[in-house]
């Protein structure tokens, strides 16, 4: 299986990001993708972590923007694997955090945000 071109793909993903762009976000992304974080746990309690589909997505990234409004992104590095593209990232508390996605085809199919594990409140999500 192939993954769009990684760097570019870097690029728009935190372009979207940092303009605060829910919906060019997930355009990248199948209807029925499942997503976890674990600040899904703290900014959608009841999800338990997994966002199943592009409805659940919007809520959650729109949320987490309303709660996180200094949320920037930078791009640090760039890793490829088969069907897969890992994005390292510092966010806007100078955390560096992965964004692990999984392709078919040109769209993530399943992703998985990734944080420090002696970070006791990833992402700065507040709640």
């Amino acid at each position: 299986m192939t993954t769009p071109d990684p760097h570019a793909f870097a690029r728009e993903w935190a372009a979207a990001w940092n303009a605060h762009d829910v919906e060019a976000v997930l355009r990248h992304f199948h209807d029925d993708v499942v997503f976890t974080s674990p600040v899904a746990t703290r900014v959608l309690p009841e999800s338990g972590g997994v966002l199943r589909g592009k409805d659940d997505l919007r809520r959650y990234w729109t949320e987490g923007l309303r709660l996180i409004p200094d949320l920037r992104f930078t791009v640090e590095a760039v890793s490829v694997g088969v069907s897969a593209i890992v994005i390292t990232y510092r966010n806007q508390k100078d955390v560096l955090v992965n964004e692990v996605l999984i392709f078919d085809g040109a769209l993530v199919r399943e992703g998985h945000g990734t944080y420090p594990g002696d970070d006791p409140n990833p992402a700065g999500a507040r709640g």
